[in-house]
Order: structure tokens, then C-alpha cells, then sequence
């Protein structure tokens, strides 16, 4: 839940340090007492004092995309984890350095054969319908994410080598697994295994339409909904148990935080420019101008430590199927001009699926592939597709040479559509190969990955643990190819040997060699290593991003500045 925020910067870091424009303000306000008349003293000394956090108020999101689903057992969507955040917490907290603080859980440990977790929980935590969270809570939630895989396959995953919950005693849960996974910690602090009241889920209501009817244990409840509009969100007063990484303890500073879908960025600007919403993500680069150093504003920028935007091409699928092809398709673009025509310089280029601040980014790939034409076409040639139709496009034996994108309409923000269009404009007159982009819905989507059914995917993944991320979109029982049956065999074998391994040097080879031969088989596209970009009231203070989310937080840390008195 903690969280760690910089100013805009050149650079972006995973291990960013805390936001310390406050202390840093108040320190200044002291030293200018010096010299000062009394009415500047007593200005500056109101200036320090207002900087300290305050209790009350209510403060308004503009955000890109609505969450297709609340409940966090269910939800597969990015920018609905930081939303759900709000009323859900974990065991454990992911700190910025990669390691672990308590959170429900006060301590655990480990057995010596990785195969056990005990966990020895917090005794005074109780959901917000009144139900105790304890051992009990604990179990009914795994238990509840296993029964139901057809339907919570997002938090499954997670527990692909999970076997059972144990209630030790009323507050203490052992997690016995079916083999050592060093990616546990990782999943344990995701928002997918978060808890919701087992009175709530025994009363078997779609959880996903938010609402009252979700029950978590934390900051705030859940007490309105309005689809396409809008979600609110109020204090939960008897909040007392943050995570030790966090920049408070006690209940949240606000006493309503409202969450408003904004998908249009115009309508967004507009917004906060004229005081509608306090604070707003998916900033457009053509509106950094509008909010950075500029009066009444600020401009914040988070990290990119998790995964890059890439096109997750389904190698078993025909004309895919082929290596020709895929590298062509690679290879056959500029991609570093088009990222900067559309991002302005405010993101970077891809050259693995991992973001680049992560500790296990292989950064030997930088400058190994990529915009080259002539060769993409040789492969072309060199496959069959020799032929052009009327429009220019390739084709063999009658048949184009055509591979579709297909882009769930709730997880598209960031310009991301505009990005594969110019990618799209690019191939067809380099290399003539025709590349589809069609929006389709989550429903769609979900049908085709069932089935194993889909040809390129253009997601980010948001596990800031590489193995798992590796493992969720190229391993065989991950998100995306669990329905295929023959993924490659080299890829599988490597990440599930590097899940077997405690973090370190040799699990770091094996990542980097996945990284690099998902590349080389062009098995991916990596394009871009997003960051989310916030612009804020001046007013407001303690925005931050979660680590494990490598996106906002909550809204638990967040204060606003008392006007006028």
C-alpha cells in the first residue's frame, strides 16, 4: 500500500526514494523565518503548519478506465487493482527494495524444504461487516478461489503450486504447498489474494458490480457505484492496520474518495484544469505542459519496474506459427520513432517484457532487434509470401498474409490503440504484411484464451516478480497459454525451473535467458515500458504507487491541504 512517488524525472526507478516534498517544504519554511518580518513569520509558520497531514475532506479521481470487475479474486484488469486496493488489504506489503513488510500478518516463516508458510496474523483485525479476520478468514478465501476457478482464474493462477490453508490456531494459518516456489511471497502480497468477508462470499452475489456487497478489512468501505460514472468510497474509522512500509498508521486522512471514468484524456485535462477533480492518471504527453511546473499544479510519474506493453504473439496459430513471420513482424518497423511521435519523449522503448528498473531485466537486449526492414523482407521472401494483392499486401497460395491484434476494449487507455495503428501503418508499406486491430470485449477475449484461440495479445502484466510474470504470459499454466498444448518446451522448462530456485544469481540467469529467447523466437514484441503519469492539485499530498502494483496506490495515504483558515 506504500509507496513511493517522484517528481518528474529524466529517469524512472523502481527503488524510488519516499516522497519527501513535505518535509522538505517545512524545513525550507523554518530556515526563511530567519530575517523575516513578523507577518512573514507568522505566514511561514501557518505555510509549516498547514504542510503537516490533516484529517477530513474528500478528494476525486479522474481515471482512465472503469474496472470491468471489483472483486479481486476475479479481476484480470490493471487499473482496477489500484482501485480495489481502497477496500482490500494482504497478508504482506512489497517494499521497493524487494522484500516483504508485515501487514495482516505480523511475521511468518518459511520451512527449510520451501514446501510451508506460517503465517501468524494480527489479532485485532475485523472486516468491516463486523466478521473477524482471522485463520478461518484466511482458509475460506483460498478455499474459495480454488472451488471457483472458472470464474477466479486471475487469483489462481497465482496458487498454481498452492495445496491447502491449515488453521494452526484461531490466529495462526500454515500454507502447505505442492513444491518449493520462490515466487510465494510475490503472490501472497498481490491484491488477487487480498481477502474479502466470508460472509460475503457465502452469500454467493456477483461480487464483481461493487458496491456495498463487497466486504473487505481496509481504509475505506465500498459505499457506492454508478456504472460508467463513477465509485465512492468512505473512511473506514476503525482502520488500524496499515502495513509496516506505510506513511501512517490509524485510519485514512480522507473521509470520501470518489473514483470518476474519464476515458476521454481531453475531458480528463479539462477536469482537473477546472477544478471538477483534484487529481487524474493517464496524463497525456501533449498535457504534461498543462500541469508540470506550472502553477496550482504538479506532475508526478511512477516507476517502471514490472512489465513492459507487448504484443504476446500465439506462436502456435498459423501464419504465427512460423519464425519467418514473427521476426518479420518484429523487425520490420521503426519502433523507436513511432514510440516518440506518439509519446513525445515521455516513455521509453521496450526491449523486453520486463520493465527496465527491474532488478532482473535482461539489459543485454537493448539494441539486439529491431527496425530492420531489408531482412524482415528477406524472411518474407524466404518463407513463400512472394505474391502482392490489389491493396499490396503479401500473399501465398491466394491467401494474405494477415496476423490480428485483438485489444479488450476496458484495458485500453495510454493511446496504446494508436500506437499499434502506426505500427499497422508501418508494416503494410515496409514489409506488406497486414496487421488487424480489432477492439473487442473482455467476454470476447476471455473466450479465445479458453480455447486457445487468439493470435497476438497487447497487454502489461502487473507481477513485479519476473518469474512469475514470465511464467503468466509464456508458461504453460499461466494467463495465457494454459490452453494451448504445445508451448515451447524450452521456455516452459526454464521458468519453471527458475520458480523452483531462491532469488538470486541462478534464477536470475534462467529469467534472463527466457527474456532473451522469447525475443529471439520473437515470441513477443515488446514496445514501450509505460509509467503512469499523474497530475495533481497542489493541494494534495501522499499520492504514491505500490510496488507490487507498479501503479498508484490507494488513496490511504492521501491528504488535502484546509483552505482558508
Amino acid at each position: 500500500m506504500i509507496h513511493d512517488v517522484s517528481r518528474r524525472t529524466r529517469a524512472l526507478h523502481s527503488n524510488t526514494t519516499t516522497f519527501a516534498l513535505l518535509g522538505a517544504l517545512a524545513f525550507g519554511a523554518s530556515l526563511l523565518l530567519t530575517g523575516c518580518s513578523k507577518s512573514d513569520a507568522d505566514t511561514n509558520a501557518q505555510r509549516a503548519q498547514v504542510l503537516k497531514p490533516v484529517s477530513g475532506g474528500s478528494l476525486t479521481w479522474g481515471v482512465t478506465t472503469e474496472p470491468a470487475c471489483f472483486d479481486p479474486h476475479r479481476s484480470s484488469q490493471q487499473n482496477a487493482f489500484w482501485v480495489i486496493r481502497n477496500y482490500i488489504d494482504s497478508l504482506i506489503s512489497k517494499k521497493t527494495d524487494g522484500t516483504y513488510a508485515p501487514w495482516l500478518a505480523k511475521s511468518w516463516t518459511v520451512a527449510d524444504d520451501g514446501k510451508s508458510y506460517t503465517f501468524n496474523l494480527r489479532d485485532d483485525v475485523h472486516f468491516t461487516d463486523g466478521t473477524p479476520f482471522d485463520a478461518n478468514a484466511v482458509k475460506a478465501n483460498f478455499d474459495y478461489i480454488l472451488k471457483n476457478v472458472s470464474t477466479t482464474s486471475a487469483s489462481a493462477s497465482l496458487l498454481v503450486h498452492f495445496d491447502h490453508a491449515e488453521v494452526v490456531s484461531p490466529y495462526v494459518v500454515r500454507l502447505v504447498m505442492k513444491q518449493p516456489d520462490s515466487t510465494t511471497l510475490e503472490s501472497l502480497s498481490s491484491v488477487k489474494l487480498g481477502f474479502i468477508s466470508p460472509k460475503a462470499l457465502a452469500d454467493n452475489k456477483d461480487l464483481c458490480g461493487g458496491g456495498p456487497g463487497i466486504v473487505g478489512t481496509g481504509p475505506f468501505v465500498f459505499s457506492s457505484y454508478q456504472r460508467g460514472q463513477s465509485a465512492t468510497f468512505t473512511r473506514n474509522p476503525a482502520y488500524n492496520w496499515a502495513p509496516d512500509n506505510a506513511q501512517h498508521q490509524g485510519a485514512a486522512y480522507l473521509e470520501h474518495v470518489t473514483y470518476r471514468f474519464l476515458p476521454e484524456a481531453a475531458v480528463r485535462t479539462g477536469a482537473l484544469s477546472s477544478g471538477q477533480v483534484d487529481l487524474i492518471e493517464g496524463v497525456q504527453p501533449t498535457d504534461v505542459s498543462v500541469f508540470d511546473k506550472a502553477d496550482g499544479f504538479q506532475y508526478l510519474t511512477g516507476p517502471s519496474a514490472t512489465t513492459s506493453f507487448t504484443l504476446n504473439i500465439n506462436y502456435t496459430v498459423a501464419p504465427a506459427n512460423d519464425v519467418h513471420v514473427r521476426r518479420a513482424l518484429r523487425d520490420g518497423f521503426d519502433l523507436d520513432a513511432i514510440v516518440k511521435s506518439v509519446y513525445l519523449g515521455t516513455v521509453q522503448r521496450a526491449w523486453s517484457n520486463i520493465g527496465p528498473d527491474n532488478p532482473d531485466y535482461n539489459a543485454e537486449l537493448k539494441h539486439s532487434w529491431g527496425n530492420d526492414v531489408k531482412e524482415a523482407n528477406r524472411l518474407l521472401d524466404e518463407a513463400g509470401w512472394t505474391e502482392r494483392d490489389s491493396e499490396g499486401f503479401r500473399t501465398k497460395d491466394g491467401k494474405r498474409l494477415s496476423i490480428e491484434v485483438g485489444y479488450p476494449q476496458p484495458y485500453v487507455r495510454d493511446s496504446r490503440d494508436v500506437l499499434i495503428r502506426a505500427i499497422q501503418s508501418a508494416l503494410r508499406q515496409n514489409i506488406g504484411l497486414d496487421l488487424g486491430l480489432r477492439i473487442t470485449t473482455a467476454g470476447d477475449f476471455a473466450n479465445q484464451k479458453a480455447t486457445g484461440n487468439w493470435t497476438i495479445y497487447p497487454n502489461t502484466d502487473n507481477p513485479s516478480d519476473v518469474a512469475m510474470e514470465l511464467w503468466d504470459m509464456l508458461g504453460d499454466q499461466g494467463f495465457l497459454y494454459n490452453a494451448i498444448k504445445t508451448p515451447d518446451p524450452t521456455i516452459v522448462d526454464t521458468i519453471n525451473r527458475a520458480r523452483l530456485q531462491p532469488v538470486g544469481d541462478e534464477r536470475r540467469k534462467l529469467l534472463a535467458f527466457v527474456q532473451k529467447r522469447a525475443v529471439d523466437e520473437a515470441f513477443i514484441v515488446p514496445l514501450f515500458a509505460p509509467a503512469y503519469h499523474l497530475a495533481a492539485k497542489s493541494t494534495v499530498h501522499g499520492v504514491g504507487f505500490e510496488p507490487q502494483l507498479d501503479g498508484p496506490a490507494s488513496s490511504y495515504d492521501i491528504w488535502v491541504e484546509k483552505q482558508g483558515g
